[in-house]
């Protein structure tokens, strides 16, 4: 395993980075089960492992307390919040009024007293930069959390945010968590130049890209991804964004084959091999998934192998940009573009 500092946190972490989304009702796992891959995460080498309050409502960060009881200081315990959490209105957002009562039902959630780095899950319209960033300054001045970031900001929103910090005087984010793989590699030209520029470190979120990238997801075989359950429309091979996919794949495989990697090693030594990343979050479901992606925590691509990659997905180019995350709302909802 490789380690890199998390920004300019001088916190070292692994290049590989547990993601615990999957424990729990999202990905039928166990207690004993997300243990077990806990085990295997941390004596394989990482030391970092990310979950949200969102994640089964709040499971997967008490399955994750659970399997780190005893060691909490051997691990850099990472979490977020943000999105909603039930029906009552002012259950979300980035407000010092949520934000505040959330990271307690957090830190009981997961039976600790601090977490080492607290995001805020999706960037808040509603939300001024001044509310947020002063109420995760007083959080962390108060020592319920170590560090703070965001995750999925648009560029400018992260530029932003820097700038506010600046004006106000309280802490900046020093992390941002975006969607970055081999199929969607967009933020090269805009969120990993300003992370780099801002000095923010970067855990990157679905270097599989939901399974696409994890040899689930092949030409003439039935595809055998979990996701495909949850989310159909995005392997409906009708959908032509789908169907790029697909073909990119195919064309990934034979490189990998040729520099004699599995399709996962090329896809997870791709994402660390970027200058602006710290680490890629891998979220297996299985002990099996675990070994599969543990098995490219030392995997450094050549340049050869890198030129092919660029021949099939151009940098800076998302094959699905339908799926990103980071859309402006008034993009997404006509009421805010209209008078």
């Amino acid at each position: 395993m490789q380690y890199r500092t998390l920004g300019r946190t001088g916190v070292q972490v692994s290049t590989l980075a547990l993601g615990a989304m999957n424990f729990g009702r999202i990905g039928r796992t166990t207690q004993d089960e997300a243990t077990a891959i806990v085990d295997a995460a941390l004596e394989g080498g990482i030391n970092l492992i990310d979950t949200a309050d969102m994640y089964g409502d709040g499971e997967s960060e008490e399955m994750v307390g659970k399997a780190i009881a005893g060691r909490r200081d051997d691990i850099v315990l990472a979490t977020k919040a943000g999105m909603p959490m039930g029906d009552e209105r002012n259950h979300r957002g980035a407000s010092r009024r949520w934000l505040t009562a959330e990271l307690d039902d957090s830190l009981r959630r997961l039976g600790v007293d601090h977490v080492d780095l607290y995001q805020i899950h999706r960037w808040d319209p509603t939300t001024s930069d001044e509310e947020t960033l002063s109420a995760l300054t007083d959080l962390q001045r108060a020592g319920k959390i170590r560090h703070f970031g965001s995750s999925t900001y648009p560029a400018h929103r992260i530029v932003q945010a820097q700038w506010a910090a600046r004006e106000h005087h309280v802490r900046p984010y020093v992390t941002e968590q975006p969607s970055y793989s081999l199929l969607q590699r967009g933020i090269e030209a805009h969120v990993l130049p300003v992370t780099q520029e801002y000095g923010l470190g970067v855990l990157a979120w679905s270097p599989l890209a939901s399974g696409w990238l994890s040899g689930a997801v092949r030409k003439g075989r039935e595809i055998t991804t979990s996701r495909s359950t949850i989310l159909p429309q995005r392997f409906d091979l009708t959908v032509p964004s789908n169907q790029a996919r697909l073909d990119a794949v195919e064309k990934l495989a034979e490189v990998a084959d040729q520099a004699g990697l599995s399709l996962i090693q090329l896809a997870l030594g791709f994402v660390t091999a970027h200058p602006g990343v710290t680490s890629a979050l891998i979220g297996p479901r299985t002990l099996d998934h675990l070994r599969s992606q543990l098995a490219a925590a030392d995997t450094v691509l050549s340049t050869d192998v890198l030129d092919a990659v660029d021949a099939i997905v151009p940098p800076g180019v998302d094959l699905a940009p339908e799926e990103k995350f980071d859309t402006p709302p008034s993009l997404l909802d006509p009421s805010l573009r209209r008078r």
